[in-house]
């Protein structure tokens, strides 16, 4: 039998997406055992006035 959780986890990153879900899964990590997958629900983009990116 098995046995699913489901835990929504929020990360930010300045550098990249890939940046951001590095850190959400590594968070996730931290509190939850065998993590083997993630999904992502969805992804934000800022676009400042300075052309930096901020993926969330």
């Amino acid at each position: 039998m098995s046995i699913a959780k489901i835990s929504e986890i929020s990360a930010t990153s300045t550098k990249s997406f890939e940046d951001a879900m590095q850190q959400g899964i590594t968070r996730a990590e931290k509190t939850l055992r065998n993590v083997r997958s993630a999904w992502i629900k969805e992804q934000h983009v800022r676009a400042r006035t300075d052309f930096r990116q901020s993926t969330r």
